[in-house]
Parts: structure tokens; sequence; C-alpha cells
């Protein structure tokens, strides 16, 4: 009489240990490639938007002077005239998105990454700028100077 193997349903030696260091292999790729994928798809980030923002105290910016300010994610300008009257800005330069800033001697806004010039109402006079700056209303409540987007 012949006795035939019962087939074993027991894991050999040799599967455990392939499938130990499979498991392995697998967990240290993921671990090498999630920070790079991570790395390459960053998080969405949500824009907050501003309406109206205190730009400065009066005290702060003199009489024909400028002072660049946070608006919502991206800068402003504040400028105070000669005269004591206030303008505000976006400090955004419509050529290649540089930051703006106010030049008392020319009593202009001036761009300095190709000499880009605006005058104390936004439009672009001098330098290779397309378009105006953005406008924003300015009002004075006691010591802040706030500063609003057009309606």
């Amino acid at each position: 009489m012949r006795m035939e193997a019962e087939p074993s349903n027991r894991l050999s030696r040799r599967s455990l240990l392939d499938a130990f260091l499979s498991g392995s292999v697998l967990a240290f790729l993921g671990a090498l490639f999630y920070p790079v994928v991570r790395y390459l798809n960053p998080p969405e980030v949500k824009e907050v938007v501003a309406n109206r923002v205190v730009a400065a105290k009066v005290s702060e910016v003199k009489a024909n002077a400028g002072k660049i300010f946070r608006f919502g994610s991206k800068p402003g300008i504040v400028v105070r005239l000669p005269s004591g009257e206030w303008r505000a800005f976006s400090a955004v330069c419509t050529h290649l998105q540089c930051t703006v800033q106010y030049r008392s001697d020319l009593e202009r806004i001036w761009c300095p990454c190709h000499n880009g010039q605006f005058d104390l109402t936004g439009k672009n006079v001098a330098g290779p700028p397309p378009g105006p700056l953005e406008r924003y209303d300015v009002t004075v409540k006691g010591e802040d100077v706030v500063v609003s987007r057009q309606a």
C-alpha cells in the first residue's frame, strides 16, 4: 500500500522570508518616494481675500513718501503726496510682477526690474509696463490709514 503525502497548508520558511523581504523592499521604496511625490505635488493654498486693511499709521508715512503693505496675498503701496493727500495702488508691476516702490526724488512709483515708472494716478509713463497699476481707495480714520478695493 502506497501512501500519498497530504498537501501541506503550512507556509515554508523560504516563502515566509520571501514575503518579509518583499514587504521590506516595498516599505523602503514607499518611504523613499513619498516625500518626493509630496514635494512635486504641493498642497493647495487658499488665498485670503482682503477687501480692506490698515496699511499704515499716519505718523509712519511722512509727506512725499510711500510704504509697502500686505493686501491679502499681494503687496500694496500707499503714498502720501507732498500736499498731504493719500493714494494707494497694487505694488505689483504690470510688466513682470516685480514689487514697485515710491521714489520721492521723481515723485513717481518706480519698478526696479526694468526702470518702469508710474505717475501718482497709477498710469504707466515710462519703461516697459503695458498697463496701469490697480488703484485702491484710501481713507484716514483717526491714526489709521485704511486701504480698500474700489467698488
